[in-house]
């Protein structure tokens, strides 16, 4: 073969390379697709994950099936589907709670870097957060929490659902901001830790607006403030941590979807384009809008900067509650 007919060949070989990838994205998905959820069923993740899981097989002829893979904080999931294989087959359904571990837990603790070991795909949706007590804890207010609170330092408690959760980096601020000494009490996922401030077994917690409504609405937990920067339209009546003398706090949980690294990015384009068409969807808005939680739709690049931009809001927050 001369060096001419060598030319020719290699260049028929990549032009058939780059041929064939947008096909296989086409046909993507050939079978079952499983999405990891690294949090507890029954939380907010898990709730929205097996929604877009319903609407992906609707929209792709094949099953997303939920798996959730709990413990550590949503370490052990988070590295599972980061070893998983790249080829759009195993999907992370994450939240700041992974934006918080880059700096709340140093490399051998967590075992994986986010902005290297996996891509993003999309944003899902945020929610305000809501901070309750156990209706025997004598207060109304919260102004009066943070008083019992400084008037009994070390000796109240607030639950969470893992140690770098958004409801543990919510509790920390909080801390901070309120200048108050409260004991944070990690459990396994978001049910039990619900369960612990219902029952009593801890005075406070901070959880998601959608997940907690329910409790409120029941009187099992009293509430004192949302994290908003305005009233949340489900607890209307309820002010925000500013309007009750937290001036400045703010917290947020958001949730979104990422791939392991070096997905092709016709797939992930693929996924993109699907997520935000649901999220957009009227039956969609219309439920969260009624549960308290706001679609999110960016493009993956968008989403990117936005992780990175996240993980050093998470950085700045885990250096002021060590200051504290």
């Amino acid at each position: 073969m001369t060096a001419r007919q060598l030319m020719l060949a290699l260049v028929a070989g990549l032009l058939g390379a780059f041929a064939a990838a947008p096909s296989s994205a086409q046909d993507y998905p050939t079978r079952a697709v499983r999405i990891i959820v690294p949090f507890g069923a029954g939380g907010p993740a898990d709730v929205a994950a097996r929604l877009i899981g319903n609407v992906l097989q609707e929209s792709f002829g094949q099953p997303f099936v939920i798996e959730n893979r709990t413990g550590a904080g949503g370490v052990i999931g988070t590295v599972e589907a980061a070893k998983s294989p790249a080829d759009g087959y195993t999907l992370l359904m994450m939240s700041n709670t992974q934006t918080a571990n880059e700096s709340l837990l140093t490399p051998d603790k967590r075992k994986y870097e986010l902005m290297r070991d996996l891509a993003p795909i999309a944003p899902v949706n945020y929610s305000d957060l809501v901070i309750v007590v156990n209706p025997q804890v004598p207060v109304k207010t919260l102004a009066d929490f943070i008083a019992l609170a400084k008037s009994q330092p070390g000796k109240l408690n607030y639950a969470s659902s893992g140690q770098g959760t958004p409801y543990h980096m919510a509790g920390e601020l909080f801390k901070a901001m309120a200048g108050i000494d409260v004991v944070h009490v990690p459990y396994r996922n978001s049910g039990e830790a619900r369960s612990g401030v219902i029952g009593g077994q801890v005075q406070m917690m901070i959880d998601a607006v959608p997940a907690m409504a329910p409790n409120i609405a029941e009187n099992q937990v009293r509430p004192l403030a949302t994290t908003g920067k305005q009233r949340s339209t489900v607890l209307s009546n309820v002010p925000t941590a500013g309007e009750a003398g937290v001036v400045g706090y703010e917290a947020t949980i958001w949730l979104g979807l990422m791939a392991p690294a070096g997905t092709p990015k016709p797939v992930i384009d693929k996924l993109n384009a699907a997520v935000n068409a649901m999220v957009k969807r009227p039956d969609i808005v219309k439920l969260w809008t009624e549960q308290g939680a706001v679609p999110m739709s960016m493009t993956p690049q968008e989403f990117e900067k936005f992780l990175r931009g996240d993980i050093e809001k998470w950085a700045d927050v885990v250096k002021k509650f060590d200051k504290s």
